[in-house]
């Protein structure tokens, strides 16, 4: 064992970096990126604000991106009908960088987060990275949480924070709000609930409970149904405390200038930029039912991806699509692999990837 592996924390030591593999194929639907590149409306406007900001690269940016922030609450509020201020809006880096700020507030170490897996497996690894004990709960056999059985878990174990998923990744099923309200009011600590992919969803968000609830937090992601992944920015709606106590944990002047002026340009291209949303949802719904004609089980998605299985040996099947040039999401739950809603092409290429899979899987047989 080197020194470096001896200098590591105990509870590092063996574990691999997160990361979905990147290989360069024809179709790729494992990381669950909106297939539509940005128009050459929004590219025009992008390059003229990073020209302007690259000009003040001398100084800071603003450290609580004030401006990002107010155009975020506005698009939040009038995306879920519920009205936001600037001082319940927080950002930063990518919603990882968002839940990590979080659990560096309320969480650490002698502190415990719970969450219902499978689950998105960062809100684990986040949970390492910062000491928070992290207690796993299994779902109910086809996924999904109910509100009476969620909360008693939650009563039981008294966490510090919560983690709930909605819509819930790798499975894409969404919670009802019935459920989010229950497990606050089991809750003692900090309910986040993640909605990275909510734009593909037709529930209310739960946003909508944030009155009367200050230790309700929403986050989500401008890298899914904004098509902004490379950009990485994510952000939270809170009460103004969770705001004011997440400046105490992050870095000073956490994003950069070129960030903030990027943010604000998709934000003033929303409309466009989320037109491409029913293009995905079609193509999602197209997978749900096609995957069930070739006789896959396949769960009930609001999100741009769908869990589809169980084979026998999913390991297999996953290097068998990658042999004919696509790429898809081992999970790691047993038996099951995730797919990408991608472009009409690309979704046609996978399913027939699939069937000659499938179909090569029966000629061998017994």
């Amino acid at each position: 064992m080197s020194d470096i592996e001896n200098l590591l924390r105990d509870d590092l030591r063996g574990r691999t970096p997160y990361g979905a593999p990147q290989l360069d194929v024809a179709v790729r639907l494992n990381t669950n990126e909106n297939p539509y590149p940005p128009s050459a409306a929004l590219l025009e406007d992008l390059a003229r604000r990073v020209a302007e900001a690259a000009g003040t690269m001398n100084r800071y940016p603003d450290r609580d991106a004030l401006e990002l922030r107010g155009e975020l609450a506005a698009y939040l509020s009038a995306a879920t009908g519920a009205p936001l201020g600037v001082d319940q809006v927080w950002a930063a880096n990518g919603s990882n960088e968002v839940l990590q700020q979080l659990l560096q507030a309320f969480g650490g170490p002698g502190r415990q987060a719970l969450g219902f897996d499978p689950t998105y497996s960062m809100h684990r690894l986040i949970c390492v990275g910062t000491g928070t004990d992290y207690l796993s709960v299994p779902r109910l056999p086809d996924f999904r949480l109910e509100a009476e059985a969620a909360a008693l878990v939650v009563r039981e174990h008294g966490p510090d924070v919560v983690f709930l998923c909605s819509p819930n990744n790798p499975t894409g099923t969404a919670l009802d709000l019935d459920v989010i309200s229950a497990v606050y009011d089991a809750a003692r600590g900090l309910v986040v609930v993640d909605e990275a992919y909510a734009e593909f969803s037709t529930r209310p968000s739960a946003v909508t409970l944030l009155p009367g609830r200050d230790r309700l937090v929403v986050t989500r992601t401008m890298s899914k149904a904004f098509a902004f992944a490379a950009a990485r920015l994510g952000y939270l709606a809170a009460d103004p405390a969770v705001v004011e106590a997440l400046q105490l944990v992050r870095l000073p002047y956490h994003l950069s200038v070129l960030t903030q002026a990027a943010a604000r340009a998709a934000l003033a291209h929303a409309d466009e930029l989320l037109a491409t949303v029913e293009a995905v949802k079609a193509q999602r719904d197209r997978l749900v039912r096609d995957l069930r004609g070739l006789g896959l089980d396949v769960v009930p998605s609001d999100a741009n991806f769908v869990l589809f299985g169980e084979f026998g040996d999913a390991a297999a099947t996953w290097q068998g699509l990658l042999d004919r040039g696509v790429l898809v999401r081992d999970v790691g739950v047993p038996g099951w692999l995730r797919v990408t809603a991608g472009t009409e092409a690309e979704t046609t290429t996978f399913l027939d990837a699939l069937a000659a899979g499938l179909s090569d899987a029966e000629r061998v047989a017994p």
